[in-house]
């Protein structure tokens, strides 16, 4: 027996290498051939690859394969497809609940286990393309529904965090209502939806989440205040906002909202870190990084761990596979809009690249705690197979508890996942319209390359409409 487990020994040797790397593969790098076409706009080959890999066939990837499904449909001009896969997504986030399997695999395994779920923002972002789907359909009751939806969506966002300094709300969502609700000639509640989306900005000194108040949005607010003849409130605005009101001269053929989808929201990778418990004083179990700057107290309720269970001694290093993102740097820096012998600047409306790092960045500590808790378990559960002195099976006991060790070590990953083709950041501008076939041009500015150019036609029909286009590089 004890050349057996000197044979285990040498082979796991091997093997902690072979794991390590396996482990080291990120969502995006198992998801590679489908972010490849994507990434380069090839996507008929990217909706094509979406359904040959078979880590987005397993249930607890669903809401991905939704996800990307929705908007490769949405790119490929596929509408009613798009919302096909993009409603199946909204019934996923709404009816799915965690299960005791889904606490079960993360305990034992790993949070890449557990059913994705979804970021607080990509919930948003659903609404977003859904809405503009149903306006290409000319079917604008369906979107005034979406629009309501977002409400909603902020209401269950606020009633989650309950704090004004983490992501309670999302501004660019109630600009898109206020957006949607003008388009169908709902002055009143438009005026509600930009006001709430102009108080968030007010509450947070002017900049939410990498985003300065747009001048457009301070414009909206004012517009729509004095149609609906709220003088005063129009007056107030313009002393929060330190600016005059000055009526446009009306187009007959009304206005173009025009969305630019820049670049491509970060990706994210594993990174590690390591603790050890420490009791206080009052008998209260704490993790503490090496360097102290974190101090961790012991989620009991997610791991029905018992205290007379902990020993410190056991418990003084622990690995932790954590995830963070990375940026994609946008490949363009900026761009314009030509109309009419006029030229419009962009402003950004959504940073989903900020908002990806500050939503992970709030919850880091409640994450923590119980990916420190989990960790702990499976560590006792090791120590617990390892042999006694007296034990009469000492070599069997020693190669169960190198097993567990080495399964330990494979199974530590940090969940990466995330919904890929999502832009870093969504721009938007606002220009009149002639009546009848407008040319617009878009160009797009590279440093110290040439500018790309879109030529875009809108037929001016006396409305607002809305128009998006993605530059996914």
């Amino acid at each position: 027996m004890s050349d057996l487990i000197q044979h285990i020994k040498r082979a796991s040797a091997l093997l902690w290498l072979m794991l390590f790397l396996f482990s080291c593969a990120t969502y995006n790098n198992r998801i590679q051939r489908y972010y490849t076409q994507m990434a380069n706009s090839n996507y008929k080959k990217a909706d094509a690859a979406l359904d040959n890999i078979s880590l987005l066939k397993r249930d607890r990837n669903r809401l991905l394969y939704l996800l990307e499904k929705g908007k490769m449909a949405h790119l490929l001009h596929q509408y009613d497809s798009s919302n096909h896969y993009f409603n199946e997504a909204d019934q996923f986030i709404e009816d799915t609940r965690t299960s005791v399997k889904d606490v079960a695999l993360g305990t034992l395994l790993n949070p890449m286990m557990e059913t994705y779920r979804g970021e607080d923002f990509e919930k948003f972002m659903v609404h977003y393309y859904k809405a503009l789907n149903y306006l290409y359909l000319g079917q604008p009751d369906e979107a005034l529904v979406e629009a309501r939806r977002i409400t909603l969506q902020s209401f269950a966002q606020q009633d989650k965090t309950g704090n004004k300094n983490k992501y309670a709300d999302d501004a660019f969502s109630l600009m898109l209502q206020g957006i949607i609700y003008e388009q169908s000639g709902d002055v009143n509640n438009a005026f509600i939806s930009y006001r709430n989306a102009a108080d968030i900005y007010l509450s947070h000194n002017n900049v939410y989440y990498g985003v300065d108040m747009p001048a457009q949005l301070q414009q909206d607010v004012l517009r729509t205040a004095y149609a609906n003849g709220f003088g005063d409130e129009a007056g107030r605005y313009e002393k929060l906002f330190k600016t005059t009101y000055r009526p446009p001269n009306p187009w007959e053929g009304g206005e173009l909202v025009l969305f630019w989808e820049n670049g491509l929201a970060p990706v994210k990778v594993e990174q590690n870190f390591f603790f050890a418990l420490t009791k206080d004083g009052l008998g209260n179990f704490a993790f503490v990084d090496q360097s102290g700057s974190f101090n961790i107290p012991f989620d009991f309720s997610s791991t029905r761990a018992r205290r007379e269970d902990l020993k410190l001694e056991d418990l003084r290093s622990l690995r932790v596979a954590f995830p963070k993102y990375q940026e994609q740097p946008m490949f363009y820096s900026g761009g314009t809009l030509a109309a009419n012998n006029e030229t419009y600047g962009f402003e950004a409306a959504e940073n989903i690249n900020a908002l990806a790092f500050a939503t992970l960045r709030e919850r880091f500590l409640k994450d923590m705690a119980i990916t420190l808790s989990r960790l702990a378990v499976k560590k006792l559960a090791e120590i617990a197979a390892r042999p006694k002195k007296d034990d009469k099976n000492k070599d069997e006991k020693e190669a169960i508890a190198l097993a567990i060790q080495i399964f330990n070590f494979a199974s530590e990953k940090a969940d990466t996942r995330n919904w890929q083709s999502l832009p870093h950041t969504i721009f938007y501008t606002r220009v009149p319209l002639l009546k009848g076939k407008n040319q617009l041009t878009l160009t797009l500015h590279v440093p110290g390359g040439q500018a790309r150019t879109i030529p875009l036609q809108v037929e001016g029909n006396g409305r607002l409409q809305v128009l998006n286009v993605c530059t996914l590089r």
